[in-house]
């Protein structure tokens, strides 16, 4: 017997399964191609790069003001902004910790908050066809042979 009425109902396990699809489309808005998933790979290149260089350096010499384990979570972050893996997860990562460091520093660090609104923008607009997400969430197509 099932637990609700529309559990043996082919069409609400069809809704089901279409929400789910639903949900995983709208954490990545867009795997553009061609141009503007060039302009998308450029940008994760730029961000990942930088910040993971600006992640690790201070972390191999002298100290910064800034924790390790903050640092470490902006390299974490950078890392996977980088490859184009969890980039929603990987961004929200470099924003907090970009923006905690930011807060924590006595001055105003320009390159921080442009790396934070670039990671923002990455959140939005998605990680463009080459990425590892392209590859594991992005749209499948399906040849059926003719006969």
């Amino acid at each position: 017997m099932p637990d609700t009425p529309f559990e043996g109902d082919a069409r609400f396990r069809a809704t089901v399964i279409s929400a789910r699809e639903d949900l995983v489309q709208r954490l990545f808005s867009a795997f553009p191609n061609d141009w503007p998933g060039a302009g998308l790979l450029l940008l994760r290149v730029a961000l990942g790069v930088t910040t993971l260089v600006n992640s690790i350096l201070p972390l191999l010499g002298e100290h910064s003001s800034s924790a390790a384990w903050m640092l470490t979570l902006v390299g974490v972050g950078a890392s996977l902004i980088l490859i184009g893996l969890w980039t929603p997860v990987g961004g929200a990562l470099l924003v907090l910790a970009q923006l905690w460091i930011t807060v924590g520093d006595t001055g105003i660090n320009v390159s921080r908050i442009l790396a934070t609104t670039i990671a923002v923008s990455l959140i939005m607009l998605g990680p463009g066809a080459w990425s590892v997400d392209a590859r594991l969430y992005g749209r499948k197509r399906i040849a059926i042979p003719g006969r």
